[in-house]
């Protein structure tokens, strides 16, 4: 895109021959759309396009500078969606340039400048500051501490199994099940695999005080029940 629109005589300017490069037409074609444009008087047109030419394997041949208004006038022929993307991407190479001859002469525009361009500088610091932050604490949990509190989830849970003496394997799939859903709930993740290294005390702290919910409870007592009523 910054090929699209160069600097000449303290313009910002654009060439038939990049034109018809970007639009992938002939370049004649372009000069006769030039030359066919109905312009109001000489010196309008004069304003808008310069004569130059180019060499091509040892020969000169004529082609066109225009500034923005010269383009738009040319480019307002040029149709399709193809076209339009190309007349967007000239008009931000127009901008982008006209932005870089407007240099402020006076010292208190220069001084307005210089501030814009600190609270400017300011703001991307904000900005880059809040991301690391933000990444830092949404840092998944490291592998050391996560085994941690597996560990401690699978202590937790045999302690509170103690408590109930002989329990079956699905007994002891409702307490995980139970301790699990709460270490996902507190910490607001779909997964366990998802805890963020920002919770761990938390997520430990609730893991060292859990307890089974009543459902899960009463869902224990009665498989026991009805284990104790089948026949032996």
């Amino acid at each position: 895109m910054n090929d699209l629109v160069i600097m000449k005589d303290q313009q910002a300017v654009t060439s038939s021959l990049q034109v018809a490069k970007t639009f992938e037409k002939n370049h004649r074609d372009v000069l006769r759309a030039i030359d066919n444009l109905e312009i109001g008087s000489a010196k309008l047109r004069s304003q808008m396009f310069a004569e130059g030419t180019y060499t091509n394997r040892g020969k000169e041949y004529p082609m066109y500078y225009m500034n923005r208004d010269g383009f738009t006038l040319l480019a307002m022929g040029f149709t399709g969606d193809k076209a339009l993307q190309f007349k967007l991407q000239y008009i931000e190479a127009f901008n982008s340039m006209e932005k870089q001859v407007k240099l402020p002469t006076s010292p208190r525009e220069i001084a307005r400048l210089a501030l814009q361009a600190n609270e400017e500088t300011n703001q991307r610091l904000d900005s880059v500051e809040g991301d690391v932050k933000d990444l830092k604490e949404n840092q998944v949990i490291p592998n050391p501490e996560y085994s941690a509190l597996s560990r401690r989830v699978n202590q937790r849970v045999s302690e509170v199994a103690h408590s109930y003496g002989h329990i079956t394997k699905k007994q002891r799939g409702e307490l995980f099940k139970d301790i699990n859903g709460g270490v996902k709930k507190i910490a607001n993740v779909s997964a366990r695999s998802m805890l963020r290294k920002k919770d761990y005390q938390m997520v430990m702290d609730f893991i060292n005080d859990w307890e089974p919910s009543t459902a899960t409870k009463t869902i224990i007592r009665q498989t026991s029940l009805r284990l104790d009523k089948e026949p032996a």
